[in-house]
């Protein structure tokens, strides 16, 4: 039986927004501020591929977004601290269930990716 439900109505908005959320680093920061708020060194080293300016650039826009919030930490040095937001945690669920999916069906798309790298 075919699958009869309606197709989605994605906007130039929504795409947009997926890509500042499911973009390789946001997931990384993402994965880590679920655990517990980070100070940006913490995060450096944390995900030792990032760059300085990809992940600075990264959690600007998710904190643009409302996913990650900033907070000055008064010590000395002065330093920032990143958390994820209470919008932020409801990424979870959804991320999990595309992070199983993947581990569903990784066999089945190895097996197709195969198939197209022959045909070329």
């Amino acid at each position: 039986m075919a699958d009869t439900a309606p197709p989605l109505h994605i906007t130039a908005e929504h795409r947009e927004l997926l890509a500042h959320i499911l973009d390789t680093w946001s997931m990384e920061v993402l994965n880590r501020l679920c655990e517990s708020p980070c100070r940006f060194n913490q995060l450096r080293r944390a995900i030792p591929a990032v760059t300085q300016k990809s992940l600075t650039t990264t959690l600007r826009r998710l904190e643009r977004n409302g996913i990650v919030e900033r907070t000055v930490v008064h010590t000395r040095p002065v330093a920032v601290e990143y958390a994820i937001t209470p919008l932020g945690k409801t990424l979870r669920a959804p991320v999990e269930e595309l992070l199983r999916w993947s581990a569903r069906h990784k066999s089945a798309i190895d097996e197709a990716r195969a198939r197209f790298d022959t045909q070329e």
